[in-house]
């Protein structure tokens, strides 16, 4: 399992990630998001084969403002709420 994180304090909207990754899309503040289940997120986490798209598309970001990193599968995750633009989402 791994989670992408965007930090949106430090996307500037140049969107080299959405070349990479089309989890990737523009939010409605013109900045980076992650689509899962036609919602959108800044964080998420995924048990899938697709790390090394996420992983090309964070060494693409020229600000740096998207984090890919390992995580420990959690018995609650089940339960996690839908996503929304400040919270994390697992498809």
């Amino acid at each position: 399992m791994y989670r992408i994180t965007i930090d949106r304090d430090a996307c500037d909207g140049v969107f080299a990630c959405l070349v990479r990754d089309d989890r990737f899309v523009e939010d409605g503040d013109g900045l980076a998001a992650i689509e899962t289940d036609d919602q959108t997120a800044i964080e998420a986490t995924f048990d899938d084969d697709r790390r090394d798209d996420a992983e090309q598309a964070a060494a693409a970001c020229p600000l740096d403002a998207i984090h890919v990193e390992s995580v420990e599968e959690d018995a609650g995750a089940a339960d996690t709420p839908a996503a929304t633009d400040h919270e994390e989402v697992q498809p």
